[in-house]
């Protein structure tokens, strides 16, 4: 039996789940259990760039921050019906937009 560790953190009317033990490493079976899933929708996540890229002789090693991802890319498949390569580019536009938000914070951080 595997254990996660989390914790649910909400921000402006949002809430995500973060992983608090991502050190810890989970093969494919164990990470498609705590993510709810399939091995075969966790390697489509693989195939589509979902996660990110692995060398090949750790391929199905995955870790706690990829389970807030695959989670994401659930709920986006699920909520908007989409497919792999639709929530490849939501997820790839959304980190964009959080990257450009962190960016704008700090510029406005350190000139005051």
């Amino acid at each position: 039996m595997t254990t996660i560790h989390y914790r649910e953190v909400t921000c402006n009317d949002s809430s995500h789940i973060e992983i608090v033990d991502d050190q810890r490493s989970f093969d494919l079976n164990h990470f498609a259990a705590a993510c709810g899933q399939s091995p075969e929708w966790v390697l489509q996540l693989l195939e589509y760039d979902i996660l990110s890229n692995r060398p090949d002789e750790r391929i199905h090693q995955f870790f706690g921050d990829d389970i807030s991802r695959a989670r994401r890319a659930y709920r986006l498949q699920r909520d908007f019906n989409a497919s792999f390569t639709a929530v490849a580019m939501m997820l790839d536009l959304i980190d964009e937009v959080q990257q450009l938000r962190k960016q704008v914070k700090q510029q406005h951080l350190h000139s005051h």
